[in-house]
């Protein structure tokens, strides 16, 4: 992918990055809905309108900075507005809304599997659609990926977070969770410093290695 000019790289990544965390909030807050707040729905968060969801830094300067810092991608939107004292079971269901993001991820995956698989034949007989279909399905399959693991681990106020509160006794969960006003900042340091994608390059290698498999 890296011999295309940067404008088509770029474009190639750009829709499953808005697509891949527009749809991770959108899990998040109709899981929420389910299980009895309508915060998201009665805001308008409930939609796969891009536009409602972009964050300027997390969804268009931080993807961008690492796409011409390293090349590597990552990105989130604006989290959907959740009134966690809504819920029927506050804290089995903060991790139900929790898990509902990386499971969006999930089914993108599979559903970018499914684009890659199909289109992987045309592509190699030099059909210029279906190779730029082919290079997003990559693309939309790593992003994905990235964003599932990466929202799983316990820091603040990532997914897996949350389920660390709900598992944790009350009196520490809500220490812990104090943790989440500099979760942000150290989350951006990891990335830019390129620590997180040292740290989890060895997982994605593996996963790089079993799409392969699955795909040609």
């Amino acid at each position: 992918m890296t011999e295309l000019p940067y404008l088509y790289q770029i474009f190639i990544w750009a829709v499953p990055v808005i697509f891949a965390v527009t749809l991770h909030e959108v899990g998040h807050g109709l899981v929420a809905k389910i299980l009895g707040d309508t915060t998201a729905e009665d805001m308008g968060r409930l939609t796969i309108n891009p536009i409602k969801h972009i964050d300027l830094i997390g969804t268009i300067v931080v993807p961008l900075t690492m796409f011409f810092l390293s090349g590597f991608v990552f990105g989130w939107a604006k989290p959907v507005p959740i009134n966690w004292n809504r819920l029927r079971n506050k804290k089995r269901d903060i991790a139900l809304v929790a898990l509902a993001g990386p499971f969006a991820n999930l089914l993108m995956i599979i559903f970018w599997l499914f684009v890659a698989k199909l289109f992987i034949g045309p592509a190699g007989q030099g059909n210029s659609a279906a190779s730029l279909l082919t290079f997003m399905a990559w693309a939309g399959i790593i992003i994905n990926f990235l964003l599932m693991i990466v929202n799983l681990l316990p820091l603040p106020p990532l997914d897996g977070s949350r389920v660390l509160f709900s598992i944790l006794p009350n009196k520490l969960a809500y220490q812990y969770i104090k943790l989440e006003k500099y979760g942000l900042l150290i989350l951006v340091v990891l990335l830019i410093t390129g620590v997180l994608a040292k740290t989890i390059g060895p997982v994605i290698a593996v996963f790089e290695r079993l799409m392969h498999v699955l795909i040609i």
